[in-house]
């Protein structure tokens, strides 16, 4: 593994513990509830084409990697739908043009997708990282407005 991905990941790994105690400062041991009517409809962020194409080929590859659980894919298939899913996650970096609060959203749920790609192309016997990964994609399901998105 390149010097460059190691300290990339090493920040995004800090960031994230760095993260939890902020949050728990904020937690409320008893969260009041919210009114019905927003209980069903959050909002959900505008997402444009090479965000939409970006995102539905990343959960094509997270979906085809999930056949690596069952024994399906060697370690030369793990590493190259890694790089695929990198490749896409790079496009929507590259291509995608979202309003700030909605890009700061998105690239909670990409920076998961990143690091599992370059976790997976490391180490292709260890699937761990699709868990996160899939969560990612299930909050993009939530927060974006991407009508035709795929479950997985």
């Amino acid at each position: 593994m390149a010097a460059s991905n190691r300290i990339m990941l090493s920040i995004m790994f800090a960031g994230m513990a760095l993260s939890a105690p902020l949050h728990a400062q904020h937690a409320h041991s008893s969260p009041a509830p919210l009114p019905a009517a927003h209980a069903t409809t959050a909002p959900r962020w505008a997402t444009d084409a090479p965000l939409r194409a970006g995102m539905r080929g990343a959960h094509d590859v997270v979906a085809a990697l999930a056949h690596g659980r069952h024994g399906h894919l060697d370690a030369a298939q793990v590493r190259a739908l890694a790089a695929q899913l990198e490749g896409h996650v790079q496009g929507i970096f590259a291509e995608c043009k979202l309003a700030p609060q909605a890009d700061a959203a998105l690239h909670d749920i990409l920076l998961p997708l990143l690091a599992g790609a370059r976790a997976l192309a490391a180490d292709p016997a260890d699937l761990r990282p699709l868990a996160s990964m899939q969560r990612a994609l299930d909050a993009y399901a939530r927060g974006f407005d991407d009508p035709g998105f795929p479950p997985h």
